[in-house]
């Protein structure tokens, strides 16, 4: 599957019914079976008529094809888009506009997203979210490097596929760049009236409305990021307004209270990296993964040995020309193994399957 959202967005736009839509035409493309849904589209396994090929077809709201602004500024996004040739940005075929449909042909990835990933595994070890977390991180580096800001960063639209070789056990694509805007010069909000960015993932300064760069990606990565490890996003509240705010003034919990077998060291990597100012983040989206990796090898030292002679039970001292013997030190008893994670800290969707 493609660009198929592994989670319902909070949104207001609505997507296409897809009810009768399969066997349908749209442009070249035979629209198969319904392979994931979101707030702003459909997408569908297709065949490619004129190749003959599978790919994965997203349909867009009709009421943003309804938008010329939108419509204009959609074709000129996916073919930036198409554009740039990376491992890790699942390739954009064909963007158009058909029978008053916006559509976005891509190539068809066979795997799961790191959705269904994370629901069916729960959380993972620093070493593969690392490994997974790298190849998203180089794909939207890349994408900055064209002026592309992805700006909705989130499981659902990160597909894992089957790697290489048992150093490479998976292959991730990040997907979804067709409902992006340029960075520097457009803020948070569409035209429309319509918010993107998922809630749970979403940078301070796309709710506030102020322009955005390749750093609103890295905190949403950073919230990416915190999820695989500890099975949830770093801000949960009841309501979108609560959760809003919480991005914009709330301090991100303490990553080793809810993974007490990581090192100390990643708490302050997190810290930075979902600073509320984008200037107080990671420069890069790679920057941030190699903070991290970095972080998780450090060792805590142990405790200094106690002063003195070694082999030796009693320790001399100087006490003004009067020998006197101390006992030394008491040794210091070794920390017990840290407690498993809480059962608060376990993914919201545990034993659920896709």
């Amino acid at each position: 599957m493609t660009g198929a959202p592994g989670e319902q967005d909070r949104s207001r736009t609505t997507a296409p019914d897809s009810s009768g839509l399969r066997g349908r035409r749209i442009a070249e493309y035979l629209l198969q079976e319904e392979i994931g849904r979101g707030g702003m589209a459909v997408v569908y396994r297709a065949e490619d008529l004129r190749l003959g090929r599978t790919v994965a077809v997203k349909l867009l709201a009709p009421e943003l094809a309804r938008n010329d602004s939108f419509r204009q500024r959609f074709a000129r996004e996916s073919r930036v888009a198409a554009a740039i040739d990376h491992p890790h940005i699942v390739p954009v075929f064909e963007a158009g506009e058909t029978e008053g449909m916006l559509y976005i042909a891509m190539r068809y990835v066979q795997g799961k997203d790191l959705a269904a990933l994370l629901a069916r595994e729960g959380p993972l070890s620093l070493e593969t979210t690392c490994r997974i977390a790298l190849q998203v991180a180089s794909a939207l580096d890349a994408a900055h490097a064209h002026d592309l800001v992805h700006r909705d960063v989130k499981p659902g639209n990160i597909l894992i596929a089957e790697g290489t070789d048992s150093d490479r056990p998976e292959h991730a694509y990040l997907t979804d760049f067709g409902l992006t805007k340029k960075s520097l010069s457009l803020t948070g909000l569409t035209r429309v009236g319509q918010f993107v960015g998922t809630l749970d993932y979403v940078a301070p300064e796309q709710i506030s409305g102020r322009p955005v760069d390749g750093r609103c990606d890295v905190y949403s990565l950073a919230c990416v990021v915190f999820e695989m490890l500890t099975g949830a996003p770093p801000f949960r509240r009841e309501d979108d307004m609560a959760l809003l705010w919480a991005h914009m003034n709330a301090a991100p919990p303490v990553l080793t209270t809810l993974r007490p077998d990581l090192p100390p060291a990643v708490d302050p990597v997190f810290t930075r990296s979902l600073a509320k100012t984008p200037d107080d983040r990671y420069e890069t989206c790679r920057g941030f993964v190699a903070a991290l990796r970095a972080a998780g090898r450090t060792v805590t030292p142990p405790p200094a040995e106690p002063a003195g002679p070694q082999g030796h039970p009693l320790t001399q001292v100087d006490t003004g020309g009067a020998a006197a013997v101390v006992p030394p030190e008491p040794a210091v008893p070794h920390s017990p193994a840290p407690p498993p994670p809480p059962p608060w800290a376990a993914p919201v969707f545990r034993g659920r399957t896709h």
